[in-house]
């Protein structure tokens, strides 16, 4: 298990869309492996493979908080095939986009299909944080990122504040 840096924007590797997976093998493993290890680490709820400079469709998530026990999720070539008229607006941030914050509005419940780590079809129902958190991270493999929904000046401010803190590590 590795823990693996994680991109921030702007990089251009966070905006390509990502090709589906078809090589289930122990490379796919250990990617998920390093990814889920990545997410806890920094800490957050999920984590796509282009943010850690994987262009493949590889998304890792658990919503659980403690004291439940954590349900860590490894989606293959994840997609949406359901979602509900009602809406839900959920504050969201990004390992990405470190410290900057917004409110977003998403389908309410989503249904997924995904791979898991052999290749076998999965499919599960999603609702409240759950279903925000799949919804942002499917976006990644898309190279779209949450700030993507909103306006353009407040989306410019978060892309200059990324530029310097990108500039003052680079000065570290």
């Amino acid at each position: 298990m590795t823990l693996r840096p994680i991109l921030i924007h702007p990089d251009p590797r966070l905006k390509k869309p990502c090709p589906p997976v078809t090589e289930f093998d122990a490379e796919l493993r250990k990617l998920a492996e390093d990814m889920l290890a990545t997410m806890y680490d920094a800490p957050g709820i999920g984590l796509a493979a282009p943010q850690v400079g994987v262009i493949r469709r590889v998304i890792v998530m658990d919503c659980m908080k403690a004291p439940e026990p954590p349900r860590p999720m490894v989606l293959i070539n994840p997609q949406v095939i359901a979602a509900s008229q009602a809406t839900s607006t959920y504050e969201e941030g990004c390992l990405s986009i470190p410290d900057q914050y917004a409110d977003v509005t998403r389908p309410a419940e989503v249904t997924v299909r995904w791979q898991d780590l052999d290749g076998a079809e999965q499919q599960d129902h999603f609702t409240g944080l759950w279903a925000t958190c799949v919804q942002h991270e499917i976006d990644h493999l898309d190279g779209k990122l949450f700030i993507d929904y909103l306006g353009p000046i407040k989306r410019q401010m978060i892309t200059r504040k990324m530029e310097k803190l990108k500039r003052d590590r680079a000065r570290a």
